[in-house]
């Protein structure tokens, strides 16, 4: 983050409180809420194009850690969707208050979905671009498709199940908590309207991530204004430098809208 400290908000309250490092580019509004991936911190090569691109555009970036990544507190393995998604709430509100753009990448834009429904009323959604968007990952990228019967009764008898990871040397423990609280936060099968525009990059060779499941997504919001993008020789990251130019393309294009939406 080029030498600067983050800074630190609290979320939850209790013995649920932990510490989130939050790091913010000061600039003009809306800004750009930057949303990481499952694993994946706020100095990713995507995550740090898109701050270089706030300081040269004078535009505002904020992007921070969930619990259990990075620099934020908290234990991973006792992590779950509801609590990433609180503190996505509680950055949102805190330094966002003139709007924002939602960038999210892979868990990151299922958060940026429901953190753009949740604010629905509020106005202050301007859009969002979402990376290889992992919608409902956890039953329908884990539990449904890529769990067998041995992985499901581990996580079901002992708590937790220890996937190797392609992205680094420690596993991703997948726990029997973080499968249940999914489920309590699933978008498809449901009538979504975000009331904002969206813009969808999809890598046509993701393993983790299929086109067709982003594809899905399209479909689920046919009264959003909604752009798809297949990079037909991209991955699961699209973190190439040809990437990473059609990242802040769209999120340039996004910023330069309106596009109209209904709200």
């Amino acid at each position: 983050m080029g030498g600067q400290e983050p800074q630190f908000i609290q979320a939850g309250k209790g013995d649920t409180e932990r510490q989130i490092a939050v790091d913010v580019t000061d600039g003009g509004a809306p800004a750009v809420l930057w949303l990481s991936g499952f694993k994946s911190d706020m100095t990713g090569t995507k995550a740090e194009a898109v701050t270089e691109f706030g300081r040269r555009t004078g535009r505002a970036i904020v992007r921070f850690d969930y619990s259990g990544h990075g620099r934020s507190g908290g234990r991973f393995e006792e992590a779950c969707v509801s609590d990433w998604l609180e503190e996505a709430e509680a950055v949102f509100d805190r330094f966002c208050g003139s709007g924002a753009l939602l960038v999210g990448s892979s868990m990151g834009g299922w958060l940026a979905l429901l953190l753009a429904l949740k604010r629905r009323q509020s106005g202050l959604v301007k859009g969002l671009v979402l990376i290889a968007p992992a919608v409902d990952f956890t039953e329908e990228l884990m539990w449904k498709q890529r769990f067998n019967d041995d992985i499901r009764s581990a996580i079901l008898d002992k708590g937790f199940w220890a996937q190797p990871s392609d992205y680094g040397d420690d596993p991703y423990v997948i726990t029997r908590r973080l499968i249940e609280d999914g489920r309590k936060h699933l978008l498809f099968g449901r009538d979504l309207h975000l009331g904002a525009p969206v813009t969808i990059l999809q890598g046509a060779l993701d393993p983790d991530v299929p086109a067709s499941h982003a594809q899905r997504l399209v479909e689920a919001l046919p009264r959003d204004d909604v752009t798809f993008t297949l990079v037909p020789d991209g991955d699961h990251r699209l973190s190439r430098p040809q990437d990473i130019a059609l990242l802040l393309r769209s999120i340039e294009a996004a910023l330069a809208g309106p596009r109209h939406s209904d709200r």
